[in-house]
């Protein structure tokens, strides 16, 4: 019986195979990497948006430093994806700006602006902490070479993002008014990060990212390494999440009804009335209250370009 290309390329990668070029690639394959690059790259590009919201308020010249360098950082990572989407035969130019701003592939959480400073620590220390768990996983596991060379690179800045963050908040949990802001920002922007991970796993029909190797562990799994690092860190500078760890199953446990509805108007979850994946996405694919904003000032530049290129 004949063994399909699909079946040859996943017994291939199973045994280390390493795939290097469009040649190496299964359709399959090919649509699968441009969506996960996709995701990447808007996900590192539209992040820069929403800190520049609130950037100006950094407290000191080096915390404002510190900051325009990790929005360096991920204009730089956002590079790498849409470079490899390039070389993919992807039109890079059409995508990023005349691609409407509600088919952008960024996470919900990057639609909303940051209310003060404190927030863009807890964006650091959650959000990105949520990106370098994801990354980190690629760069170990994933059979397409570029990007995992790539990665390298992306997963010591990303470290160095999450590691700002947390500083940020340490320091601000010393200051009861900045402690404040500190809980505040946490009751909305932890469930927003537990959301980047995905639907739970007994919800996902396809795992074509597993099989071809472009991701290792599931939408949960990744989900519990993050917890098992941002709740230690929580407790350890005496921030309450809702989430512990039990004993007897070894894992860290929700509590409250995971996933929750959200109050968009009033940033607010409602942790007592439980939602469903369905809802969610929907939610996902309405796009956050910014969506359009952060989106146009992506667009704006070039499109200026353009329009005094071609008046010229």
């Amino acid at each position: 019986m004949a063994v399909d290309s699909r079946e040859l390329l996943v017994d291939k990668i199973r045994k280390g195979f390493v795939v290097e070029s469009i040649d190496d690639m299964t359709e399959e394959y090919l649509h699968a990497l441009k969506q996960t690059l996709i995701i990447t790259g808007d996900t590192e590009l539209v992040s820069v948006p929403a800190l520049l919201t609130v950037y100006k308020e950094a407290p000191s010249l080096n915390r404002k430093i510190t900051t325009l360098a990790i929005m360096q950082d991920e204009l730089g990572h956002a590079h790498i994806a849409y470079i490899l989407l390039q070389q993919l035969g992807v039109d890079t130019v059409e995508l990023l700006y005349n691609r409407p701003a509600h088919r952008w592939k960024n996470p919900y959480a990057f639609d909303f602006k940051l209310n003060n400073f404190v927030e863009l620590g807890a964006f650091n220390a959650l959000y990105d902490r949520a990106g370098y768990t994801l990354l980190s996983d690629v760069g170990q596991n994933t059979s397409y070479g570029p990007w995992r060379r790539a990665l390298v690179k992306v997963d010591k800045e990303e470290l160095f993002h999450l590691r700002n963050g947390e500083s940020i908040l340490r320091e601000a949990m010393k200051d009861p008014k900045k402690r404040k802001e500190v809980e505040k920002a946490f009751r909305w922007m932890f469930i927003m990060a537990l959301e980047f991970f995905g639907v739970s796993d007994e919800l996902k029909s396809r795992t074509t990212q597993l099989d071809l190797k472009l991701k290792g562990k599931t939408n949960d799994e990744l989900r519990q390494d993050w917890l098992s690092k941002v709740v230690p860190f929580c407790e350890s500078i005496g921030i309450d999440v809702p989430a512990h760890y039990d004993e007897e199953t070894g894992k860290f446990v929700l509590d409250f009804p995971f996933p929750c509805k959200f109050d968009v108007e009033r940033q607010e979850w409602l942790m007592d009335q439980p939602d469903t994946w369905d809802n969610v996405i929907k939610r996902f694919k309405a796009r956050g209250p910014e969506n359009e904003a952060f989106i146009h000032r992506i667009q704006k530049g070039f499109h200026e370009y353009e329009r005094l290129r071609r008046s010229s």
